[in-house]
């Protein structure tokens, strides 16, 4: 990943969520939200599809870069 997932953060805040409470719907600690949004960490396709649905948003939405090809 390596750059930061504004689109992930605004869907949550969009939602109304904190990182606490994604976190807690789709099972990670806070610290995990926190490091996917600042794309510090590469989650799981899994944990991918579960914040996906957390956030009624698509794989393409939230995760899929458009630069890379």
């Amino acid at each position: 990943m390596g750059m930061k997932n504004i689109r992930l953060k605004v869907a949550r805040v969009e939602k109304d969520l904190s990182q606490d409470d994604l976190a807690r719907i789709v099972g990670v600690s806070r610290q995990t939200i926190g490091l996917i949004e600042l794309g510090k960490y590469n989650p799981s396709l899994s944990l991918c599809i579960a914040i996906c649905k957390a956030l009624s948003r698509t794989l393409n939405d939230l995760f899929w870069d458009e630069e890379q090809t």
